[in-house]
């Protein structure tokens, strides 16, 4: 049984002020014998989910909170002098329907309320009382202030007002003891407050970082945040090493006097039960003038679409392939899905917004191409719909669409005026302290002079995924660096402690969220830019099952527009659609790398592949994008060795022949693994893609358990145990890496 729960603590999504990781966080609650935790963000909810998971992976209960700025006055003044010193009040969620309400109050304090920070008001508390316990905060709470202005009866007179706000036991007086003079002045008061009004007391830790000595870290991110050098006052440092997360024996030292203070944080922790489900679709209906089934709907366009494209007698196997997709699409619920993004690819080809074939692993699905959503046909090119969808992996599917960069933002405002500007928002994301920008950082906090941090970076590697741990271990000098120069070590050995935080937030360049009722319905929002952006980025709102789109704005096809207008200048009846793939002339010149203005075709490294290669069909064109990239690279010269001289392609076993003879015998694309997993094994398509997921994300629990399950099937099949176990090896090595063939292909 706890003794004490922390209910007042940072993240690191208290920009530049919190250092709690969030993984460790709960981790050494856990190691504390703490059952619960609350993490309690300055006036967002960035943190919440990926909160709620890391608790939850820990056995610990997760308990969703905030600590919001309260405005002196209401929410909408906006007064220098009047208005710029709003109060902490810390909120936390008891129920789900206070968590409803919590995203209700944090979001107004964005959209609504932001003067300097997001600000929240009695009005709203109000409002939003409801399955929420409140705290009176730290020093900078109200009641606290007026306590410290020598207003006692106004501070007690706030306190009974909170109350009546949030009722009877749902409101307590907040003590804490950092060993600050200020904090030991008031506590008499606080606890007489408490005494004579029956408002409970509540101890807390205000915990910024999880360790005593990663003060220095969080002092560290302050002077990053306000320019200072370390040291220099900067109107936010803290002023002694307590701020961490304390122990039980730590905290009931504090109140020996007061250990109800501690009891209480355990009664509060057992009130807070928020659950999360993540399975729940929350898909805008479909509507439309003259549909009335959208079922029917949605047939009566596939098939449309499909005897365009393949006339009164396809093969048996297309319409198989149809009527599965269908049956799936049906069964899964995401038929509004498909007519929502049909619809507004529709509208912007009625437009003359040019609109590209399709990104991604939606170019896997039949029904789209018949839709008109992409424009591959995916029986031509061997792509899979269980990499895009199926019944053995429950996530949301994904298009991307490229539009013409300057119709775009028309396509986006066509989305919002059809399902109302309350349930489309723009999605957040997050800079994180990358380990050259990082670097740079340090040295300027710690004073060092800006010629020896661009040494260090300098020496740091470029390229997505790059650490500092990486960096150390490939790159010599660097460690050399580190090794000798003990400035260097120190610059090197605190950005990691702070690599991977996020830094800032922004607005993601593409993603667009649709819901089924108001946004912040379901996740809290803000105010980005004059732009309204959720709170959670993508991947968590797709685990919430809110519609993710992404609207991606494409130069090219801007550029391919003007140029298409201009030779119709000249020849009226020219159409980029009606351009040929198999032209001998285009390949020429792709083979002399001649490739400026050609999109992901133009750099010096693409053109020497290319003038080596010399492709000859689109197929080739479909590889070198696959593979031209860090980890696939090294298989390049393999695959134009083999392209070049066909008798040098091998196949461990002759039923890697129609997977693999595509790409003259090398694993390029995730969907050959799935075919693999499939054809020699057994598997179906669904849990091919899941062994496939697991490889890519080096599960290496999972893969050993499906090693024994691939290697028996596939040595059914007549193939030895020992090729089974190299081709097995040979997946694993390359499926981190590999590539979707539907995302290359459109």
């Amino acid at each position: 049984m706890d003794n004490f729960v922390h209910l007042h603590v940072h993240s690191e999504y208290s920009l530049l002020d919190g250092a709690c990781r969030i993984k460790q966080l709960c981790r050494r609650a856990k190691e504390m014998g703490q059952s619960a935790i609350a993490v309690t963000d300055h006036g967002n909810m960035y943190a919440a989910i990926e909160f709620y998971n890391a608790a939850k992976a820990e056995g610990i209960k997760p308990i969703i909170g905030c600590e919001v700025y309260v405005a002196p006055r209401t929410r909408h003044d906006k007064n220098d002098k009047l208005d710029r010193k709003p109060y902490h009040l810390v909120l936390l969620c008891k129920n789900n329907e206070g968590y409803k309400n919590l995203i209700k109050i944090v979001s107004a304090g964005f959209t609504e309320g932001f003067y300097g920070k997001p600000r929240v008001d009695t009005e709203l508390l109000k409002k939003y009382s409801e399955g929420i316990i409140a705290l009176s905060g730290c020093l900078a709470g109200e009641i606290a202030r007026k306590l410290l202005n020598g207003e006692y009866e106004n501070a007690k007179n706030t306190a009974l007002g909170y109350r009546r706000i949030f009722g009877d036991g749902n409101y307590y007086i907040e003590v804490q003891d950092h060993g600050i003079p200020e904090q030991r002045q008031i506590l008499p008061s606080l606890y007489k407050i408490s005494e004579e009004t029956g408002i409970p007391i509540v101890a807390t830790n205000d915990a910024h970082y999880i360790l005593r000595e990663d003060a220095k870290v969080q002092e560290i991110l302050l002077a990053i945040q306000t320019g200072t050098v370390v040291g220099e006052e900067n109107g936010m440092s803290f002023p002694n090493d307590e701020f961490y997360l304390k122990s039980y024996d730590e905290m009931a030292e504090k109140f020996r006097f007061a250990p109800q203070a501690l009891e209480n944080t355990v009664k509060i922790a057992d009130m807070c039960n928020v659950e999360f489900d993540f399975g729940e679709i929350k898909l805008p209906k479909f509507e439309m003038d003259g549909v009335t089934d959208n079922s029917e709907f949605f047939r009566k366009k596939c098939y449309e679409g499909f005897n365009s494209f393949y006339g009164e007698n396809p093969p048996a196997e297309y319409v198989e392939r149809l009527e599965y997709e269908l049956d799936v699409i049906n069964r899964m619920g995401y038929v509004d899905y498909f007519l929502i993004v049909w619809d507004f690819i529709r509208y912007a080809k009625e437009q003359s917004i040019p609109v590209g074939m399709g990104r991604g692993s939606g170019a896997g699905s039949i029904c789209a191409y018949c839709m008109g959503i992409t424009g591959i046909d995916p029986m031509r090119y061997n792509l899979l719909f269980e990499r895009f969808l199926n019944v053995e992996r429950v996530s949301m599917p994904d298009f991307d669409i490229d539009f013409c960069y300057e119709g775009r933002p028309r396509v986006i405002d066509y989305v919002v005026d059809k399902y109302g500007s309350d349930r489309v928002a723009q999605i957040i994301t997050f800079g994180t302290i990358a380990a050259r920008g990082g670097v740079r950082d340090i040295a300027r906090v710690l004073g060092v002079s800006a010629s020896v941090a661009d040494t260090i970076a300098k020496k740091i590697p470029l390229g997505p995924g790059v650490t500092l741990d990486w960096a150390l271990e490939n790159t010599p000098e660097l460690k050399k660096m580190y090794d000798e120069n003990s400035t260097v070590k120190e610059i090197i050995d605190i950005t990691r402690k702070i690599e991977g935080m996020p830094r800032h937030s922004s607005t993601h360049a593409a993603g667009v969220v649709i819901s089924s009722a108001p946004v912040d319905e379901f996740v809290p929002v803000q105010s980005t830019d004059g732009a309204v952006t959720t709170q959670y980025t993508a991947p968590i709102l797709e685990s919430l099952g809110l519609l993710k789109m992404d609207f991606l704005g494409l130069r090219n096809l801007t550029v391919i527009r003007d140029c298409e207008r201009a030779v119709k200048e000249y020849d009226k009846d020219f159409s980029v659609e009606n351009i040929p793939i198999d032209d001998p002339e285009v390949y020429d010149m792709l083979s002399r790398g001649e490739t400026a203005g050609v999109f992901q075709f133009e750099s010096a490294g693409m053109r020497s592949v290319l003038m080596r290669l010399c492709p000859e069909s689109i197929e080739d064109l479909i590889a070198v994008i696959s593979l031209y990239r860090p980890g696939p690279m090294d298989s390049i010269p393999k695959y134009i060795e083999n392209r070049h001289n066909p008798e040098k392609v091998t196949y461990k076993t002759p039923l890697l022949r129609p997977i693999l003879d595509v790409t003259y015998g090398c694993i390029v694309y995730q969907e050959q693994v799935m075919e693999i997993c499939r054809k020699l094994a057994g598997y179906s398509y669904g849990r091919a893609d899941l062994v496939r997921r697991a490889m890519a994300k080096k599960k290496h629990d999972v893969m050993e358990k499906e090693r024994d399950s691939f290697v028996s099937g596939a040595v059914q099949n007549g193939v030895p145990i020992n090729v089974a176990n190299e081709i097995f090896d040979e997946m694993s090595g390359f499926a981190s890496y590999a590539f979707n063939k539907c995302a290359t292909r459109s």
